[in-house]
């Protein structure tokens, strides 16, 4: 906050005075307003350190995991929402640290997967709900990650359903760009073993992608880098054959350090992947899903539900077995 409070003041007193009244609202780069990436003090992670210091696990999910910025997910589970997500970008810009949201609530939600099925109650209620998520943020600068799975879960949806869902994401575009102006929201676009590269491109143009700042591959997935960041051009490539315009693309590299089996539900076997950082072959790569939660009741995290932190899957994640 106080260094971008040092820019603004120094950037005021060097514009002309026909211009010093009207400063645009809009961030440049909300990287270059922060410094560095926000830690959540609160992750499963840490809080499962905290109520085990004496498990010999501890130790390394404390040094690779608990202290690596990652995203927070914001739900049902997260109470008044606007409340929420202002107090966590709050947190982060008293500590001048770039926060990482992840809104995660679109009505229908994981319709045909099921394991994280849920979501708003109906599209008018989700608009609401993300109209207060945006709000709460206001002109903090922040990075969302828009609704996961919600473009590559179409294979049991009616034409319909999926006009609505493109018409909420749509929706939900134009309510950061109303009242998030420091923020860059990236429209999800699932992973490369989902949709065909020209599909998602189609997908993403329809849900109003020419209002977000870029869009988001691999989230909660396994893929590497290397793969996304083919898939990110690929599709780039489409937009810009068929609309006229590309967009930047983040990775979640939360879990790819050894890349895909095939399966997406907890598999075995996986690896921690590049701690989040800008640049590495995309715009950024980040730590959305956080390692060690669970993808649900699956693989070897059977018996437990999406989301839940499974410490022995951590620790073996860490090591790669």
């Amino acid at each position: 906050m106080r260094r971008r409070l040092r820019a603004l003041v120094t950037a005021f007193f060097a514009l002309p005075l026909a211009f010093a009244v009207a400063p645009s609202a809009h961030a440049a780069d909300p990287t270059t307003m922060t410094h560095g990436f926000y830690v959540d003090p609160d992750s499963s992670a840490k809080r499962w350190v905290a109520a085990n210091p004496g498990d010999g696990r501890a130790s390394a999910i404390n040094a690779s995991l608990a202290n690596t910025p990652a995203a927070r997910w914001f739900g049902s589970w997260s109470g008044a929402i606007g409340t929420a997500t202002g107090a966590y970008a709050g947190a982060a810009d008293s500590r001048d640290k770039l926060p990482i949201l992840v809104a995660y609530n679109i009505y229908n939600r994981d319709y045909c997967g099921g394991h994280s099925a849920g979501g708003a109650a109906s599209s008018s209620a989700y608009a609401n709900w993300i109209a207060q998520f945006a709000g709460g943020i206001a002109n903090r600068p922040a990075v969302v990650l828009l609704e996961p799975d919600s473009l590559g879960d179409y294979g049991c949806m009616t034409q319909a359903q999926i006009a609505e869902r493109q018409g909420m994401l749509s929706g939900a575009l134009t309510q950061f760009n109303r009242q998030a102006p420091n923020t860059w929201v990236y429209l999800d676009a699932g992973n490369p073993g989902w949709a065909a590269a020209a599909t998602m491109a189609q997908r993403l143009n329809d849900a109003g992608l020419r209002q977000a700042h870029g869009f988001s591959l691999n989230i909660s997935n396994y893929f590497t880098t290397s793969e996304n960041t083919a898939y990110g051009n690929a599709v780039n490539r489409e937009l810009s054959a068929r609309y006229g315009y590309t967009k930047p693309f983040v990775v979640d590299s939360s879990r790819n350090g050894n890349g895909s089996n095939g399966q997406w539900c907890n598999p075995a076997g996986r690896r921690i992947g590049t701690p989040t950082q800008t640049g590495g072959g995309a715009e950024m790569l980040l730590w959305i899903k956080t390692p060690g939660e669970s993808d649900g009741n699956c693989g070897v995290g059977s018996g437990s539900s999406a989301g839940q932190f499974l410490p022995e899957v951590a620790y073996k994640m860490i090591y790669g077995y």
